[in-house]
């Protein structure tokens, strides 16, 4: 009896340390070691040698947090086996592990019990617990749907250019990869390594539809039932996603118009008027935490490089499949700077007030990222003092945006240097604050208060 009574209090007591934060980092993290693993077979490499541990972890991690960031092509190094895996990691990680477990479940007609749907929600940062279940079933179905669409068009450009067999396993795999912003291609073998998609920097057809892909992806899960539920009533829309279209639209507007103006006598000099655009736009959406390329990242003026490094901070939008602190945190904070400049009274925007509790956690976000990204920095540059100091800046926002972009450095990083991008991916995916948590989280809080006193600020 005294065993039994032991045993079931360390039971609860371990169901107790597992708050939902942590059971969800510990979920992505399972994912990750499940894919290094299946990586490191021989089967899984084009040498039939396998793949050392590092650069099989390294690879998970990119695609289980879907940033894109490699240190072998992808295209060249993996088996037909091998990419697979990389996909469904890609997928899996996108989705988010939760959602996929649920569907599954749903499937096989299980009860969701309150404490999945607590996690859910934690998982998918949705706003409130009642209608989680359908919130996952419309994001599962959606997926599946946008992706099927994505790869027939992109079929329509790349079975004439790879064949039937080939063509349809490249638009299959750049659409799950664009949704999901994951940013990992298979053109290696057609336009050399790591190329990406520059080979079709011109072509209307893959730059439009991979674009729509990430920007779809990347705008929320609760956007989409929003619009679904109120079409084009821009009045019914929730403030939530309010925020979310119209910082998305003026995001991307902005990006094309100053990389146009960045890059005109550099990497756009000598395309025409649609190239131009093209190449812009393309360059201004990937930022946004997907990670593909039509210009070589590694040329850009420093100007382009430092603007690109912005909206991969900002990353895409919350709950959806994108990365970086995201958009709705940085419009909050901007109210209410503009507030107390203004001396107003609270922190308003489109005629809605925000409550304190949002702009805090708006504040910690951005906070704990930029430590991150400053320690992550400096750490890199200390122990690789030859690399260049805003190549090291560019690569760090990559990964804790999970952007996946480069200058090119990522292949010259040590096995020191390897571990801390490997750890900005893991918790750019869980979220910095959601991983600043797992560690310091307490169910119980002590109602204390200390004596308030005034310090001076600016």
């Amino acid at each position: 009896m005294e065993y039994i009574r032991v045993k079931g209090n360390f039971a609860k007591h371990i169901q107790g340390q597992l708050t939902y934060v942590r059971i969800i980092a510990m979920g992505y993290l399972l994912v990750i070691l499940a894919g290094t693993l299946l990586l490191m077979l021989p089967a899984a490499a084009t040498d039939g040698k396998g793949t050392e541990f590092l650069t099989a972890l390294f690879t998970a991690t990119s695609a289980t947090c879907v940033t894109g960031l490699v240190v072998v092509d992808t295209a060249t190094h993996w088996t037909v086996f091998g990419q697979t895996v990389i996909l469904l990691m890609i997928q899996v990680g996108g989705l988010g592990f939760m959602t996929m477990g649920v569907m599954m479940a749903l499937l096989l007609r299980q009860k969701i019990s309150l404490r999945t749907r607590g996690l859910l929600q934690e998982s998918m940062n949705y706003m409130q617990m009642g209608g989680i279940v359908r919130l996952v079933k419309m994001a599962f179905t959606g997926t599946f749907l946008i992706e099927g669409m994505g790869s027939l068009l992109l079929m329509t450009k790349f079975i004439p250019v790879f064949g039937a067999g080939k063509g349809i396993c490249l638009s299959i795999f750049h659409s799950i990869s664009a949704f999901c912003n994951a940013g990992f291609d298979l053109m290696g073998t057609y336009s050399g390594q790591y190329s990406s998609l520059a080979a079709f920097y011109d072509d209307s057809m893959v730059n439009i539809v991979v674009m729509l892909l990430i920007i779809v992806g990347g705008i929320g899960f609760f956007v989409w039932s929003d619009l679904r539920r109120n079409g084009f009533h821009w009045k019914k829309y929730m403030l939530h996603t309010k925020i979310v279209l119209f910082t998305t639209t003026f995001l991307v507007i902005l990006g094309t118009a100053l990389f146009l103006i960045f890059e005109k006598d550099n990497l756009l000099a000598g395309m025409n008027g649609k190239e131009r655009l093209l190449a812009a736009a393309f360059s201004s959406v990937t930022a946004r935490t997907a990670g593909f390329n039509t210009i070589d990242t590694g040329k850009l003026t420093t100007a382009s490089k430092l603007l690109t490094g912005v909206l991969m901070l900002i990353g895409g939008n919350p709950g959806s499949t994108a990365g970086g602190v995201k958009t709705v945190t940085i419009a909050v904070l901007l109210a209410y700077v503009w507030s107390n400049l203004r001396a107003g009274r609270g922190t308003n925007i489109f005629g809605r007030r925000l409550d304190d509790d949002t702009i805090k956690k708006a504040s910690s976000v951005v906070m704990i990222s930029l430590i991150m990204a400053v320690t992550a920095v400096i750490a890199i540059s200390y122990m690789q003092p030859a690399l260049p100091a805003e190549d090291v800046i560019f690569e760090v926002l990559s990964a804790i945006g999970t952007v996946g972009m480069s200058t090119g450095i990522t292949r010259d990083l040590t096995i020191g240097s390897r571990i801390v991008i490997i750890l900005l991916m893991y918790c750019g995916r869980i979220g910095s604050m959601s991983f600043a948590l797992s560690f310091t989280e307490r169910k119980k809080v002590a109602p204390v208060e200390f004596p308030v006193e005034k310090v001076m600020i600016g």
